[in-house]
């Protein structure tokens, strides 16, 4: 009797190896499912981004205002005319020391503008590049 109850349990766990350890085993498929939803996670994102790059080329394509807005935003375009005015963040005291003389709020000061605001003179004719008007 103590043998056969020796052979069942033996049996028994010889089943129970390749359920959990083996190739379609419990713990290949918990591995598996985490890496799925790590995968649609990054799929999920991806739609997103895809969606909003959909949206900026129907823009694009559509009229001038997006256009416009890149490359005021991007390339720094001032049309004739208007005055481009840029508000930097203040400097932090340790960067600051030393570096006075040459920060562009310091030259703004000079000019009369309010510390962290410069402004660019405004184009005249086109023949000069909008990125050159930009004060940074």
């Amino acid at each position: 009797m103590r043998a056969l109850a020796l052979l069942v349990s033996t049996l028994l766990v010889l089943i129970q190896y390749p359920l959990w350890y083996g190739k379609g085993g419990w713990l290949r498929v918990w591995e598996l499912e985490g890496e799925l939803a790590e995968q649609r996670e990054l799929n999920d994102q991806r739609r997103l981004r895809n969606a909003a790059l959909i949206a900026e080329v129907k823009d694009l394509k559509s009229g001038t205002d997006a256009v416009e807005e890149i490359a005021r935003m991007r390339l720094g375009m001032v049309k004739p005319g208007e005055i481009f005015v840029h508000i930097s963040e203040p400097e932090s005291a340790e960067a600051s020391v030393g570096s006075v003389a040459r920060s562009p709020s310091a030259s703004s000061e000079q000019a009369g503008l309010t510390p962290g605001i410069q402004r660019a003179a405004p184009l005249s004719g086109g023949s000069t590049s909008p990125v050159a008007a930009v004060a940074r």
